[in-house]
């Protein structure tokens, strides 16, 4: 069976065979040719866990589908009568496929008659949809993966490719294999894994990427570097450039906090190199000028004629499985179905094709108006899909809050237990990746299909059939009568051929007649496909033929920076971002022993000088706070971070630790133009946590703890292990916690240090290893014995110290394709392996995706550096 990956833009194919279930690349998919990162490669092993949602909830108890159903809609029908459609909302996810984005939105757009339908997409693409509709007339990617290996130059921009988008790095490095004078330049405030064979890295200023571009075009202006053909192509090209002036080099590197050389040697670079592809993610989009990034970008690549041609191109990526699709759909409130928006022409068209006279005539609430609206009590129901805004949302407290108070939270979900959930009044079980069928877009705009090859579990159903069910009760049936996906996707592709001409560049119509079977054999195609393109086109714009009226594409102005300032109460200025092993709020990935051992509790990533001046140290517990709320993680120290700036990853939730949901530290600062919130730049303190102990604690079954510090989650195999920090006594915590008292207790204690094991039927029931600092334990040898338990008294007196009697740890999981630890690879690396190739040839790290291999470089050096 072959299907699409759903982590992240790069839209892998897979192939899974065998009743087990086992997941392997697709070879014959033009997006990855066969390769998967480690997070597609463990999906086998997110197909069943513990916390699934498998049966409707209503107030927490278990309902038929039918009466939860009939709540919602009755309640919709309650609430639109009372208030009007405007107090319903509905809030998406670029996880979910096309066909239940297109349900959502018709159902919302057309026949509710409100907006009110935003999704997750807004966090991440905003910016960059606006970007290339401001520029190109339509929200239409040039580039294709192809243009990776055919660039002779590629820029990365706010985006750590290396974690984030790791199949697509794999690509790169290939490329540079293979053509060796390919130049990679970084533009990143931090030193990332994505810096580890970057020709130059330009360590700006965080929120000065948008004066770094203007400059560059400042530069192509007075060089020489005008493609002149392109001129003929373009509009505002004398007030853009005249809006540029002022950006010259010593400026440019003032404002940045670069050295002239190093601007001055990028912009030659690009000048001087015929093939530029440059790619960006969130440092670039999640900005308060994140709309103004972008334009920035496009400006260069329009002007310098480095835009329709292999190798050359402005290439956003995406951050989600199909971000795209939600935004073909008109999944965003600013926008309707098929990339119209609402002119009255517009909203004509589409109430004659959907046949309803109730097609909203104005934009809704965007995100973060949208959960104000909801906080004021204006809007009054919300359902959420396969999203959780109690954590992903900034000023991530009050977002809490305004659901906790909204007279309706409907939540269809995978997973049983997430923030959010725990907020709903109606819970819907929604099918997961692997039961699910539909389609979803890629960065590069190719359309993938994802195929069911599992039965549902429980009574889990499509998004699009939960929608279409409330419709029905709605009153809309009729135009809601779909048995099948395929069906969906049809009217989609026929909506976005009606009455286009080609004045939209979002054109699928040549799948309009599309079979269920032609559906099931459906092939990755980028669009547009329509009848003169019928297998689809892999770069726009050769033809220099843009989606503005008058057929030209704009250039715009620069925006001045604006970056947060810090204070002597908020000194430092937080990142956020992601990591290597993990997904969004973890609800999938959280699960997966193995995507849990590279980083397996939040952590917080800062200057050793930084650290220093704090009293902050190595493995310490810290508090960081902002104006808007606190966050608690561990210290790593980081030198390739500026000074005065930390890192801290967006993804631990309540679920799995006990204060570690970043965004709400975030302040609800957004784009002006595009709503995007301004994620990566929030002034915060810093300051140590002092526990009287800290311990390591194993259970079988999963946990709240309470009364502490600080606490963290993360599944072992067969077991739950949390890390944990309190006050007072180790052992007398563990005794008040319920179902302590029953068990048979084997204890060691010597000073502050407590070893106990609890013991059930002579089955493991718990152990707690504690200290005034973090004991050091082999994490596996304890798990092992939950499911195998110690069969004499030698082994159970190891198993209280926490490690073997015999053997090696093999330390923090670095290699999770292959399982190879820390100590591991050092211990080779003592024993003579000498580069990477090296290492992999005796343990296998880095020779599957390839995501470790910044890390394993970093531990060669570090060798080299103590001989």
């Amino acid at each position: 069976m072959k299907t699409t990956c759903p982590y992240c833009g790069v839209g892998c194919g897979v192939e899974v065979t065998g009743q087990d279930a086992v997941i392997g690349g697709d070879r014959q998919h033009p997006a990855n040719g066969g390769r998967l990162c480690v997070k597609g490669a463990a999906l086998g092993e997110t197909l069943s866990y513990d916390d699934r949602l498998l049966w409707p909830q209503l107030h927490g108890e278990r309902v038929s589908m039918a009466s939860a159903l009939d709540h919602v809609a009755g309640e919709l029908q309650r609430i639109i009568k009372q208030h009007g459609p405007q107090a319903v909302a509905f809030y998406g996810s670029g996880q979910l496929l096309t066909e239940d984005y297109y349900t959502a939105n018709k159902l919302m757009k057309g026949f509710i008659g409100a907006a009110n339908i935003d999704t997750n997409s807004r966090l991440c693409m905003a910016s960059a949809v606006v970007g290339y509709k401001r520029a190109l007339g339509a929200d239409a990617v040039p580039c294709c993966y192809e243009d990776i290996e055919q660039a002779d130059l590629v820029i990365l921009a706010g985006a750590n490719m290396a974690w984030a988008h790791p199949v697509a790095w794999q690509r790169l490095m290939q490329a540079r294999r293979e053509r060796p004078q390919m130049q990679l330049v970084v533009i990143d405030p931090r030193r990332t894994a994505s810096c580890d064979t970057a020709d130059m890295h330009l360590a700006l200023k965080p929120g000065t990427d948008g004066a770094l571009f203007a400059g560059l075009l400042n530069w192509l202006a007075q060089q020489g570097g005008i493609d002149a053909g392109m001129l003929p192509h373009l509009s505002n090209v004398e007030s853009t450039l005249a809006g540029c002036a002022v950006w010259d080099s010593a400026t440019v590197a003032a404002a940045c906090q670069l050295p002239e050389s190093a601007v001055i040697a990028f912009w030659q670079l690009f000048a001087t190199v015929p093939r530029v592809l440059t790619m960006w993610c969130m440092g670039i989009n999640q900005s308060q000028t994140g709309s103004d990034n972008n334009n920035a970008i496009l400006n260069v690549h329009l002007l310098s004629g480095k835009i329709g041609r292999p190798g050359c191109g402005p290439f956003s990526l995406t951050g989600q499985p199909n971000a795209m699709g939600g935004r073909e759909v008109g999944g965003l409130a600013n926008q309707l179905a098929a990339h119209m928006g609402f002119s009255a022409e517009e909203i004509d068209r589409l109430g004659r094709f959907w046949h309803s006279d109730r097609v909203a005539r104005q934009p809704g609430l965007m995100a973060v108006p949208l959960f104000e609206a909801i906080a004021r009590g204006e809007v009054k129901a919300v359902w959420i899909m396969g999203t959780n805004p109690a954590v992903s949302m900034p000023e991530g407290n009050r977002v809490t809050q305004a659901l906790a108070n909204c007279e309706l939270v409907v939540v269809s979900e995978v997973s049983a237990r997430s923030d959010t959930a725990a907020l709903a009044h109606v819970l819907l079980p929604a099918q997961a990746w692997g039961e699910k069928s539909g389609t979803v877009t890629n960065s590069e705009r190719r359309i993938s299909r994802q195929r069911s090859f599992v039965a549902p579990a429980g009574e889990a159903k499509p998004d699009w059939w939960l929608l279409a069910e409330v419709a029905r009760r709605l009153g809309f049936g009729a135009a809601f009568a779909w048995q099948h996906p395929s069906e969906i996707f049809a009217e989609h592709a026929a909506l976005s051929g009606f009455e286009n001409n080609g004045t939209r560049a979002f054109d699928i119509s040549a799948l309009a007649g599309i079979t269920r079977e032609q559906y099931d054999q459906l092939m990755p195609v980028q669009w547009p496909i329509t009848a003169a393109t019928p297998d689809g086109v892999a770069r726009l714009f050769a033809d220099r033929r843009f989606f503005h009226a008058d057929g030209k594409a704009r250039l715009l102005p620069p925006a001045m920076p604006v970056t947060t300032l810090t204070d002597a109460c908020y000194s430092l200025l937080m990142n956020t971002g992601r990591i290597r092993d993990q997904w969004h709020t973890m609800t999938r990935t959280g699960n997966v022993v193995r995507l849990m051992q590279h980083y397996d509790e939040p952590f917080v990533a800062l200057h050793p000088q930084d650290a220093d001046a704090r009293g902050l140290h190595q493995g310490d517990i810290a508090r960081v706070q902002s104006a808007s709320g606190w966050w608690c993680g561990r210290v790593t120290l980081d030198d390739g971070l500026r000074r005065g700036e930390i890192f801290v990853p967006m993804h631990w939730t309540q679920q799995f630790s006990a204060q570690a949901r970043v965004d709400s530290l975030v302040a609800a600062r957004c784009c002006p133009v595009s709503g995007q919130p301004a994620l990566k730049q929030t002034a915060v303190r810093i300051q140590p946590l002092r526990p009287a102990w800290q311990g390591w604690l194993f259970m079988p079954q999963t946990v709240t703890p309470q009364r502490l510090l600080y606490w963290s989650r993360a599944p072992q195999n067969g077991v739950q292990r949390y890390v944990l920090a309190g006050d007072g006594s180790a052992a007398a915590w563990l005794m008040q916690q319920p179902g302590m008292q029953d068990l048979q207790w084997q204890q060691a204690q010597a000073g502050q240090q407590h070893q106990l094991l609890g013991w059930r039927d002579g089955q493991l029931a718990c152990a707690l290893y504690a200290a005034p600092q973090l004991p050091a334990i082999d994490h596996a040898f304890v798990a092992s014995a939950f499911t195998h338990p110690p069969a004499c008294a030698a082994q159970r007196h190891a198993l209280l110290g926490g490690r073997p009697v015999q053997g090696a740890s093999q330390g923090r999981i670095l290699c999770s394709c292959f399982g190879v630890g820390e100590l591991v690879i050092q211990r080779a690396i003592e024993q003579g392996c000498d580069s990477p190739a090296a290492l992999g040839a005796a343990l296998k790290c880095g020779t599957n995706c390839g995501s470790c291999v910044p890390e394993l470089k970093q531990m060669l050096a570090a060798q080299r550096v103590t001989l």
